[in-house]
């Protein structure tokens, strides 16, 4: 009977430990280092999609108008005085129009065109 009872006791303090609690709130795998919640999800996801598809727009431009000052520079043998002058010559037809609340900068003497918020 006295092996019983140890036993009970020794599974007890085994399920039911020191009692020391961690001041850390548990991590589960639906947390976000946001703060968001599940009501809020959709609204984060619609944001991050708006934020994604400016970075790609944004990438492209520069993208597209680099390539078209390099090639100006090996049919002309200099940079663009300015980007409109990629469109004078026929190397680009048109100017692609930057995400709203950014521009493009462009740089004579580097020969780079960038992003840049306003």
């Amino acid at each position: 009977m006295k092996t019983n009872y140890c036993f009970l006791l020794a599974v007890a303090l085994m399920f039911g430990g020191c009692g020391d609690k961690p001041n850390q709130p548990a991590q589960g795998t639906n947390t976000t280092s946001s703060g968001g919640s599940v009501a809020t999800a959709p609204v984060d996801y619609l944001g991050a999609m708006g934020k994604a598809q400016q970075n790609a727009v944004k990438t492209v431009d520069t993208t597209s108008v680099n390539q078209a000052i390099q090639q100006f520079n090996v049919g002309e043998g200099r940079n663009p005085k300015g980007l409109n002058e990629l469109v004078e010559k026929h190397y680009m037809p048109l100017i692609p129009t930057p995400p709203p609340g950014t521009k493009l900068e462009y740089d004579a003497d580097a020969g780079t065109v960038r992003v840049v918020k306003q």
